[in-house]
């Protein structure tokens, strides 16, 4: 199924020890290239990140995200009694020395180092879920790249569907044209009154026949477009393979604009090449 690059996803989720937020972001490039964004204390699942991305993607600028906000309430603080006491008892030796000293104040044994300790959010268990969160933050992008794709899928056989009917055209006009061309030469001789030999004459006219011919072009435009059409079906990454063929389209419409020796075979060339443009732009999207 063809594949747009351009796409956006985000997924979250709410726990007890806080909030988990990804975001995902990606367009058009020639390679895969993530730029990744984590908290430091996520930092070591980048590689896992990495990984993931380059199973599911093939081609895309990608920028993901991750936000982290605990949850004031999981952070639950206890007191070290035996460090507490340690440090009370410290306090009664020295006010025995000092009498007139004051009471050690219940704050002043909380704020000393040790004595209260704050009880970490279990980190392994936000890794796990966080990773689980981008497999389906992932799998949203690459939904929404499908679903883009199949759009530029439409808008690429809409041209391919034209670029046809202009073969067919031109197809049937190449006779009319031929004819017209040997007539307009034998009108320009009959009105020199210059005696030329007629089979002179009928070489001539085929010399110019041949020149004009665009048979092969039009055989090969036919093909590139059945091969367009093909490459579209495909699974996996096909927009190199699509790049590369509208180039060879290109081609063709450039030697039939040469070939040219009517305005109206011209025109159709210039429309050949509007569309082919017009495909390229749509197919610099596609994975």
């Amino acid at each position: 199924m063809t594949r747009s690059m351009t796409a956006f996803a985000r997924q979250e989720a709410h726990r007890a020890w806080g909030t988990l937020t990804w975001e995902i972001r990606s367009v058009n490039h020639r390679y895969l290239e993530p730029h990744l964004r984590l908290p430091e204390t996520l930092r070591d699942l980048e590689g896992k990140v990495r990984e993931k991305l380059r199973n599911g993607l093939s081609r895309g600028k990608v920028e993901c995200t991750l936000r982290f906000i605990p949850e004031a309430a999981a952070q639950t603080c206890s007191v070290d009694e035996e460090r507490a006491r340690d440090l009370i008892a410290a306090a009664a030796q020295v006010r025995s020395l000092m009498p007139d000293s004051a009471p050690l104040d219940t704050f002043q044994v909380l704020g000393w180092p040790g004595v209260l300790r704050e009880t970490e959010v279990d980190m392994a268990e936000v890794k796990t879920e966080a990773l689980t969160l981008f497999d389906a933050a992932l799998q949203d992008l690459a939904s929404g790249r499908e679903r883009e794709g199949q759009e530029l899928t439409q808008l690429v056989n809409q041209r391919l569907d034209s670029i046809s009917d202009i073969v067919a055209e031109v197809r049937s006009l190449m006779p009319k044209i031929l004819e017209a061309q040997r007539e307009s030469i034998r009108a320009k001789i009959a009105d020199v009154s210059v005696e030329i030999d007629p089979s002179r004459l009928e070489q001539e006219i085929v010399m110019i026949a041949q020149r004009a011919d665009v048979d092969e072009e039009m055989d090969r435009l036919d093909t590139h477009v059945q091969e367009v059409r093909r490459v579209l079906g495909q699974k996996g990454p096909i927009g190199r393979r699509l790049d590369f063929l509208m180039q060879e389209l290109n081609r063709e419409a450039n030697t039939l604009s040469s070939k040219s020796i009517v305005a109206a075979t011209t025109q159709r060339a210039v429309e050949l090449k509007v569309l082919i443009e017009q495909m390229r732009e749509q197919i610099q999207n596609i994975e």
